[in-house]
């Protein structure tokens, strides 16, 4: 029978949740690197039983971790992100030159065949690539230096590149996101970016329909179905049809079209999900009732799904990085909130259980779907 590893990232360590195909009862290991911020941990496709984990300190800055062996043991790698070329400048909330830095990793997406080679997103926004297992990165520098660079503003959380997206039947072509610059793709391996972003609006940016400066929060995309893009904005949830050349909303029916999190459903690619929240300065779920809701019509007309979900007083959030589908028949969808619990759903999201209720604050979800 199949097994399904959870990994956790939160405020204060890593945790890895583990259970058989009926996802019913789950052995919860960790913390991890207990007392550190994890912003993410993420097993390579290609080996199972290699894990990346980005951890981070305001004390003892950033630290790059790996295990061989699921997470059993790890060992510290390379730490070394040096950006390229000539320092250079990005706006800050101002309009002032603000120099670029590196703080800290937010996303660590392995590559899908080779477990030695992995990407890393950064704040300040920048792209690394590693091809010997984390000990050594390189970044993909025509990302910042591309032209459209210096306008790049912090979000609220930080200027931070937190989504990558690896097509698995086009090599060369990769999608990021950064907040709060917008999407982006390649389509030959890095060398050359450019803003995906036409079609999207942004009321409090001073021209809402510019090419970059869009707060998009996440991406999602069915691997089947690689020219099809759902995003969470700061307001609106979007759709691409055309790889991200242009985008339509498909908030529709949703309470609030502001939301973090987006995933798709792992075998169909028009059954997507996302948790909306009450607004960009209320950081939790509208009515204090904590709903995931779901479109089988690939957005527009969505369906709020509630049992053994917390319906009133409940005002946690759930972070960008928060949510993942495993790749069962009947697939799982998981995700963390700020007040430490993952939930579960093994039937797609019909019902919902508690993993575990008293973690650290969540900051990502990541499932493995294990033999």
């Amino acid at each position: 029978m199949s097994r399904v590893q959870v990994l956790v990232g939160t405020r204060k360590g890593a945790f890895i949740l583990t259970s058989d195909g009926t996802r019913e009862q789950w052995e919860v290991s960790g913390p991890f690197f207990g007392g550190w911020e994890i912003y993410h941990v993420k097993g390579s496709p290609a080996d199972p039983d290699r894990l990346y984990a980005s951890q981070s300190s305001g004390w003892s800055g950033q630290v790059m971790q790996r295990s061989n062996d699921g997470g059993k043991t790890w060992e510290p790698v390379g730490n070394k992100f040096a950006y390229e070329g000539e320092a250079g400048t990005h706006q800050w909330y101002d309009g002032t030159p603000h120099p670029w830095e590196f703080k800290r990793v937010w996303h660590l997406e392995p590559s899908l065949t080779d477990p030695d080679a992995v990407y890393a997103g950064v704040e300040d926004a920048a792209l690394f690539r590693s091809s010997d297992g984390g000990q050594t990165w390189n970044e993909l520098s025509s990302l910042r230096g591309h032209g459209t660079g210096p306008h790049w503003q912090p979000g609220a959380g930080g200027l931070c590149l937190h989504t990558i997206i690896l097509d698995a039947s086009n090599a060369s072509r990769i999608f990021i996101a950064i907040s709060a610059a917008g999407a982006f793709r390649t389509d030959d391996g890095g060398r050359t970016w450019r803003p995906i972003n036409r079609g999207l609006r942004s009321q409090y940016i001073p021209n809402p329909t510019a090419e970059v400066g869009h707060c998009v929060h996440r991406i999602a995309m069915h691997p089947g179905r690689p020219g099809v893009l759902f995003m969470q904005k700061h307001w609106d949830v979007m759709r691409s049809d055309d790889a991200g050349d242009s985008w339509r909303e498909i908030s529709g029916s949703l309470p609030s079209d502001f939301g973090f999190v987006i995933d798709v459903h792992a075998h169909e690619p028009e059954t997507i999900y996302v948790v909306p929240i009450k607004s960009d300065s209320e950081h939790y779920p509208p009515d204090g009732r904590l709903r995931v809701y779901r479109s089988r019509t690939g957005g527009n007309e969505w369906e709020p799904l509630t049992k053994g979900l917390p319906q009133r007083d409940c005002y946690v959030n759930v972070l960008r990085d928060a949510m993942a589908v495993d790749r069962l028949d009947s697939c799982g969808i998981y995700f963390g909130t700020t007040g430490g619990q993952v939930y579960a759903s093994a039937d797609s999201g019909d019902t919902w259980a508690p993993i575990v209720r008293d973690l650290p604050a969540v900051l990502s979800v990541e499932v493995q779907t294990l033999a």
